[in-house]
């Protein structure tokens, strides 16, 4: 592996350098983005339980914004549910655009990464090819192992780039979905306490459809 790496140039360096973030922040959204801890299921459900037992004061709703960017959400709203419609709905805007912001972290360079690393190889592979032909024009196409080896050598950066780059772009898709979801579910639910604390839906009716 050692040797391959070094057979294909100098920017093999850049493509590893792709290779480690991409591998990073793979691991670290996939363990950041997880469902349960964004927008758990429950979480409505335990607002609607504070609610009916009168429990629902300061404490329970710092409690909420400490659970999770769905609690923050939902906490924004039950702020501002007294000033109306339009400015409930506005402070739970401003609130959800901030964690979706942190959600979508990093992903811009994974998805950077993904488009980067095969032009990365393909740039490497027309540097090899000067290289091999240059070697043509002072000693001729005599040497013909040589020069095959030249070529396979100037190749490998194409196969480097696009080894990185695939699994990079299965992931960014991958992630933006996940974040797609999240976010929809946390409309939702979000829509469900606008609707019950304007008056336009029962707490019970809202808890049957979770």
């Amino acid at each position: 592996m050692l040797e391959i790496i070094q057979s294909g140039g100098w920017m093999m360096v850049p493509i590893i350098i792709c290779s480690v973030l991409a591998v990073g922040i793979t691991f670290e959204r996939f363990w950041t983005l997880r469902p349960d801890q964004i927008a758990p299921r429950d979480l409505l459900a335990r607002v609607w339980g504070w609610m009916k037992n009168n429990q629902l004061d300061a404490s329970r709703i710092k409690e909420l914004r400490a659970t999770s960017p769905l609690g923050r959400v939902l906490a924004a709203g039950l702020i501002n549910s007294r000033h109306g419609r339009q400015i409930m709905k506005e402070s739970i805007e401003e609130v959800a655009s901030h964690e979706i912001h942190d959600m979508e972290r990093y992903l811009n360079a994974l998805g950077t990464v993904a488009a980067v690393a095969p032009l990365m190889g393909l740039l490497g592979t027309v540097f090899g090819m000067i290289q091999v032909f240059s070697e043509i024009m002072t000693q001729g196409t005599g040497q013909a192992n040589a020069l095959a080896g030249g070529i396979s050598e100037a190749l490998i950066t194409t196969a480097a780039g696009l080894i990185v780059g695939i699994p990079a772009l299965i992931a960014h898709r991958s992630l933006q979905r996940r974040v797609d979801e999240i976010v929809v579910y946390m409309e939702q639910e979000a829509i469900k306490l606008v609707d019950v604390l304007q008056g336009d839906r029962e707490v019970a009716d809202s808890a049957e459809a979770d």
